[in-house]
C-alpha cells in the first residue's frame, strides 16, 4: 500500500472516529440529564402495600369500568394501528402529489406536511368519534358529535400551523448542517417550548376566573393560600375553569406566570377536603419545578426522535429535500408510538411525586384515599388496569395512588 493511499484512508477516518466519539460523548450527557430528571422526593426504598380494589369499589363498579377503559383501549389501539398504515403509504406515495409545486423546497416540504397532517386527522377521525360516542353513552362527556368535529377541526388550524413552523426550521437546518441537523434542532424546539410552558398560563386563563373571587368557594380560596404557602409556592393564583367538563385540575407555568386551575365540576362535585388534597397535589408540582422537568424531558426526547428521522430520510436526500417529508412524519410518529411507555414512565413518576407532596403537606391520607375514590367512581376509570395498559398511562392506576397513601400514613406513625 502505498503511502498515498494510507494518507487517504486516514483522512476518511480520521472523521468518522471523530463523530463516533462525540455521540458518545453526547450519550452520556444525555444519559447524565436523564438521571438528573429521574430524582425525585419519594424515599427510593419505599414499599406499597397491597390494597384489595374489590374492597374499596366492590365487584360491580370493577367490571363496569374494565368494560368502559377496554373498549377505548381497543379503539385507541386500532387507530394507531391504521395510522401508521396511512402515514406508510403516504411515505411511499406523497412525494408525488406536489411534483409540480412552485413553492420551493422547504415551501413544498411545508406543503407535503400539512397534507399529511390533514390525512391523519381523517383517518384518526372515525376512531376519535367511536371514543366519544362510548363516552356519551356513559354519561361521562355531553359534547354534542358535530360540535366536537367542528372543535376538532379549528383546533386543527394550530396544529398546522406548529407543523409548518416545525417543518420549516428542520428543513432550513437540514440545508445548512445536512445530517446532524436534529442536534441543532432538539435544542431549539425545547427552548420553544419553554417558552411557551411560561406563556401558557395566560391562555389556559382566559375563560376562568380567580378562585378567591368566588364568594361561595371562600373556604377553598383560604386553603390554597395556606397550602401555598406551606409548599413554598406562595401567591401563585387560582382559578376556576368554566366549562363544566370532567372534574380535573392542572398546574401551568412557572416562576412568575405559574398559575393552578381547577374545573368547575371540581368544585362542585367534590367536598372541601378532596379540594384540598387537588390544590396540594397542583402546588406539589409547582414545588418541584414538574413544568421545567417536562420540557426537560421533551429535549431528552428528541434528541433520539431527530435522530431517528435523519436516518429515516436519508434514501431521499434528507431532511433538506422536500420528498423527504412523508417519511420523516412516519418516522417520528412511530417513533412516538414506540416510546410512549417510556414517556408514561416519567410522567408516572412526576404525579407520584405530587401525590406525595400532597400528603406531606395536608396529612390526610384518608382525604386523598376519597378523592381517589370519587375520581375513579366520577369517571368510570378502572382503579386495577391489566398491566399492559397501566404503562400507556400518564397517571399512576387508583390502586397505586391509594396504596401511596397507606405506605406515607404507615412511615409517618414510624
Amino acid at each position: 500500500m502505498s503511502d498515498e493511499t494510507r494518507r487517504a484512508r486516514a483522512g476518511i477516518g480520521r472523521p468518522r472516529l471523530l463523530g463516533v466519539a462525540a455521540l458518545a460523548a453526547g450519550a452520556l450527557l444525555w444519559a447524565l440529564a436523564a438521571r438528573a430528571l429521574w430524582h425525585t422526593t419519594v424515599p427510593g426504598n419505599l414499599r406499597l402495600p397491597h390494597a384489595d380494589p374489590s374492597a374499596s369499589f366492590g365487584e360491580g363498579f370493577l367490571s363496569r369500568s374494565a368494560s368502559y377503559e377496554r373498549f377505548l383501549a381497543i379503539d385507541a389501539l386500532l387507530g394507531a394501528i391504521v395510522l401508521l398504515m396511512v402515514l406508510t403509504v403516504y411515505a411511499r406515495r406523497g412525494h408525488r402529489l406536489m411534483r409540480e409545486s412552485a413553492a420551493g423546497p422547504i415551501g413544498t416540504g411545508m406543503l407535503l406536511g400539512m397534507l399529511g397532517l390533514g390525512i391523519v386527522w381523517l383517518a384518526e377521525l372515525p376512531f376519535d368519534l367511536a371514543a366519544l360516542w362510548w363516552e356519551r353513552r356513559h354519561d361521562i362527556v355531553h359534547v354534542g358529535y358535530l360540535e366536537h368535529v367542528v372543535n376538532g377541526f379549528f383546533a386543527l388550524s394550530g396544529t398546522f400551523a406548529a407543523i409548518s413552523f416545525a417543518l420549516l426550521i428542520a428543513m432550513w437546518l437540514a440545508r445548512v448542517l445536512r445530517g446532524w441537523w436534529w442536534l441543532a434542532a432538539a435544542p431549539f424546539f425545547a427552548a420553544l417550548a419553554l417558552l411557551l410552558s411560561f406563556v401558557s398560563p395566560y391562555l389556559l386563563t382566559i375563560d376562568s376566573e380567580p378562585l378567591d373571587q368566588r364568594p361561595a368557594a371562600a373556604r377553598e380560596a383560604a386553603d390554597a393560600r395556606a397550602l401555598a404557602r406551606t409548599q413554598g409556592v406562595p401567591d401563585t393564583p387560582v382559578y376556576v375553569d368554566l366549562i363544566d367538563d370532567q372534574p380535573n385540575a392542572a398546574a401551568a407555568g412557572f416562576g412568575p406566570t405559574r398559575r393552578v386551575i381547577l374545573r368547575e365540576s371540581l368544585l362542585r362535585r367534590f367536598d372541601r377536603r378532596e379540594v384540598r388534597v387537588v390544590l396540594a397535589h397542583e402546588f406539589g408540582h409547582l414545588q418541584h419545578r414538574h413544568t421545567l422537568k417536562a420540557v426537560g424531558w421533551l429535549a431528552l426526547f428528541l434528541l433520539p426522535a431527530g435522530g431517528v428521522v435523519a436516518l429515516a430520510t436519508r434514501r431521499r436526500g434528507g431532511l433538506a429535500r422536500p420528498e423527504a417529508v412523508p417519511i420523516a412524519l412516519l418516522a417520528f410518529v412511530a417513533f412516538s408510538l414506540a416510546v410512549q411507555p417510556l414517556l408514561g414512565l416519567t410522567t408516572r413518576r412526576l404525579e407520584t411525586e405530587a401525590d406525595w407532596a400532597a400528603l406531606q403537606a395536608t396529612r390526610d391520607p384518608p382525604g386523598a384515599r376519597a378523592l381517589f375514590h370519587d375520581l375513579a367512581t366520577a369517571t368510570l376509570t378502572d382503579p386495577d388496569p391489566p398491566a399492559w395498559l397501566s404503562l400507556l398511562g400518564d397517571h399512576p392506576t387508583i390502586m397505586r395512588r391509594i396504596e401511596l397513601t397507606r405506605a406515607w400514613q404507615a412511615r409517618a406513625a414510624r
